[in-house]
């Protein structure tokens, strides 16, 4: 029995760590929309059983990150989801109100340790722009982003902004096609920071929140 509650746990810290790391890659847009998945490959790269893999896609298809594609047995596949222009227009709304939100309680509840991270995460995405590092510097977007995140102390309100940015991540990245791109972006990453860590006026913040957040999530055509 002990054994099997072990091999338990082993197979969902697996599945968990997949979970991440492929929510990473379509949040960061290393993956295309309609790009295919299976469960071979996928076990190949991550050096596990088809088991927690099943288990992963399975989780990311009911966040409707991945969906269904065809076949059954060696041919079961899923795809990153893809929208059409209306639907991607309504999600990024959404997302804005919800960045907005994000920033406003971060802000209000910041600590010395969600300090940090934001002021890290941020550190890293401007090395990353420097050194026109593209992957780098999308996944480091979103570990700034889950950072502040994480600084509302809010689960739910954290958890509806991520849901967002998994969806939309491939779609947001087409903005950051060159290092001109990525550097561009800082400055207004950086005004976000000052808002969030009261170096600008209440009064201005709310105005210069909700703005940020909609120059954030322009994507590209």
């Amino acid at each position: 029995m002990a054994a099997v509650k072990t091999q338990t746990a082993k197979r969902r810290t697996t599945a968990d760590r997949i979970t991440d790391e492929l929510v990473t890659d379509i949040a960061a847009g290393l993956l295309e929309p309609g790009e295919r998945l299976d469960e071979v490959s996928l076990a190949q790269r991550f050096g596990a059983s088809r088991t927690p893999v099943r288990e992963a896609l399975g989780r990311l298809v009911a966040r409707r990150v991945l969906v269904q594609g065809e076949g059954n047995g060696e041919g079961r596949s899923v795809r990153v989801a893809s929208y059409t222009r209306a639907e991607l227009s309504q999600m990024f709304e959404a997302m804005e109100e919800m960045e907005a939100i994000c920033a406003k309680l971060a802000a209000q509840r910041l600590t010395l340790l969600t300090e940090s991270a934001i002021l890290e995460a941020i550190d890293e995405m401007e090395r990353a722009a420097e050194q026109g590092d593209r992957q780098q510097f999308l996944k480091a977007n979103e570990v700034f982003h889950a950072r502040i995140y994480e600084a509302t102390q809010n689960q739910y309100v954290a958890e509806m902004a991520s849901t967002f940015r998994y969806r939309t991540g491939p779609f947001r990245a087409r903005r950051y096609r060159t290092r001109a791109d990525m550097l561009q972006s800082i400055e207004p990453h950086r005004r976000l920071v000052d808002i969030i860590l009261g170096k600008t006026p209440a009064e201005e913040g709310t105005i210069i929140r909700r703005q940020l957040a909609r120059d954030l999530l322009v994507t590209a055509d």
